[in-house]
């Protein structure tokens, strides 16, 4: 497939009124989308659409910060949730041939010894734990990062670092 002068401009006119590279090839016939994105790219086509309306940077730095929040947000107030709930069912202990699908399968000991069991609660629909257990397998994110920064250095170690 060549490519003639009226095709050409029929690219740049499509191209500039914002046209997929997929329209644009259909449009014109007889090339494909990759024929197209390749020509706009040797033709030094801007690989932005000037017909759409261009955003500040600071609404979309804004708007991804309160994303972040939300998304912070609703796992942590996930976690909250199951920990302000402190009546939990009784341990129900199960060998590994009686489990099931809404069984707890929290271990409890050690394999090699007689006394190892299953936790047996109920678990929670899409998990294989139970509430109390999921608390020790989930950790919300950023936990560590917020332990961490809540951390205060001794004093004695403080000065120790300031004379090395």
């Amino acid at each position: 497939m060549s490519w003639t002068d009226e095709k050409v401009a029929k690219l740049k006119e499509l191209w500039g009124k914002g046209s997929t590279a997929s329209q644009i090839a259909e449009i014109i016939g007889g090339v494909s989308r990759n024929a197209v994105i390749g020509k706009a790219h040797r033709l030094n086509l801007s690989a932005k659409i000037k017909t759409r309306a261009a955003t500040s940077s600071q609404n979309f730095d804004t708007s991804l910060e309160e994303k972040n929040i939300k998304n912070r947000r609703g796992r942590k107030s996930k976690f909250k949730s199951l920990i302000i709930e402190k009546d939990f069912e009784p341990e129900n202990p199960k060998q590994l041939e009686e489990l099931d699908e809404n069984s707890c399968k929290w271990p409890i000991g050690h394999p090699d010894e007689k006394s190892f069991y299953f936790c047996g609660r109920t678990s929670l629909k899409d998990f294989s734990y139970c509430k109390l257990h999921l608390l020790y397998a989930y950790q919300p994110k950023g936990k560590k990062e917020e332990n961490a920064d809540k951390e205060e250095v001794p004093e004695f170690i403080g000065k120790k670092i300031q004379t090395a």
